[in-house]
């Protein structure tokens, strides 16, 4: 009798970690670059560095093309910003699914449930070797624990998602990555669920894992201080100031570091990407009025707006429309994050 893999029909081998790096290797410049750019979101996080940092782009990357013209785009938006606003792409090639739907770009490349995880992986290592070389720092949501061993040294800043920001698994993970790192609330707004990973995951775990040679092994981590907190949102939204206010109490009683980013997007929104700005000036104006916890802003931006929907023919896409979550079209995108600047430049350098 079959006692093992009773419901498993087939497996295929994955090169190493360390043979993927190999072949499409970081190289020292680009190192120090992605160095360098966690540095500064730390000193933001540490109120050493009086500009906010945004985590801006597609709700998921779904087309390398449109995704590195999006790139492009935003790097000339990050050097008109950049002595007020430090902006990293948002870079998300995983995708939590309720029940069933696209995984992501590593996990279907190809659009079409061929499960290219090989190809998808060296295609999404390559994306971020360009994107360092463009120098626009990158920024993900860790949701495969054995993912980051292939990506994580191309990345700057890390997220951990709504729906598994209660999972011991991930607040393992979180607290032995080397990006700082942002905890979400969960998906009906529960606070005490990022407020407790942030937590467990700046203090030392052990857990299983790979190696860079493939091999399992037991990880022991020293932790991740770099820890923040992301209101996105859930049932109802909660970037307003009484939920901020609350937010930071709560920070407060854990003796953790009240650093807030607002998401503008999923609940903040009520996912109508047209409510996005609006979310975005009323954090402004917060900041404007006083408040000293909220370190930065995060926009689902795409090169139009909307989404579609993969079901029919691939063929048939709209080129840089969302296939996931609707996304701000990029005129609106410069339009407020411009705005944000010239009403933010004066008043960052004295917040603190």
């Amino acid at each position: 009798m079959r006692i093992e893999d009773q419901h498993i029909l087939s497996k295929t081998l994955l090169p190493p970690p360390e043979e993927v790096k190999q072949k499409l290797p970081l190289e020292a410049d680009l190192a120090q670059h992605i160095l360098n750019s966690r540095w500064v979101i730390q000193n933001i996080l540490k109120k050493r560095d009086h500009r906010l940092f945004w985590v801006i782009g597609p709700c998921s990357i779904h087309d390398l093309k449109a995704a590195r013209e999006y790139a492009s785009r935003l790097r000339d938006l990050a050097k008109q910003v950049e002595d007020t606003f430090f902006i990293v792409m948002r870079v998300y090639f995983e995708k939590p699914r309720t029940t069933m739907g696209w995984k992501g770009f590593i996990n279907d490349p190809f659009l079409n449930d061929t499960f290219q995880i090989e190809q998808g992986l060296y295609q999404a290592r390559q994306f971020l070797l360009d994107l360092a070389s463009l120098g626009l720092p990158a920024g993900t949501e860790a949701l495969d624990p054995v993912v980051p061993q292939y990506l994580q040294d191309c990345m700057t800043w890390t997220a951990i998602g709504a729906r598994t920001a209660e999972s011991q698994t991930h607040r393992e993970m979180a607290s032995g990555l080397s990006t700082p790192i942002g905890f979400k609330n969960g998906t009906d707004g529960n606070l005490d669920m990022a407020v407790n990973a942030m937590a467990a995951a700046s203090r030392s775990h052990h857990f299983l894992g790979i190696t860079q040679g493939g091999q399992c092994a037991v990880f022991h981590t020293a932790g991740n201080s770099w820890g923040h907190l992301i209101l996105r949102g859930g049932v109802k939204p909660n970037y307003d100031p009484v939920s901020v206010a609350l937010t930071e109490a709560l920070l407060k009683t854990e003796h953790l570091p009240l650093n807030i980013v607002i998401d503008c997007s999923h609940g903040n929104s009520l996912k109508k990407p047209e409510l996005q700005p609006l979310v975005l000036e009323n954090g402004v104006h917060q900041i404007l009025g006083g408040n000293t916890s909220i370190v930065g802003f995060m926009l689902e931006s795409h090169l139009y707006g909307g989404a579609q929907s993969l079901k029919g023919n691939r063929s048939e896409l709209r080129y840089g429309v969302s296939i996931t979550d609707a996304c701000l079209d990029w005129e609106t995108t410069e339009t407020i994050v411009l705005a944000a600047r010239d009403k933010l430049k004066d008043h960052l350098p004295h917040r603190y």
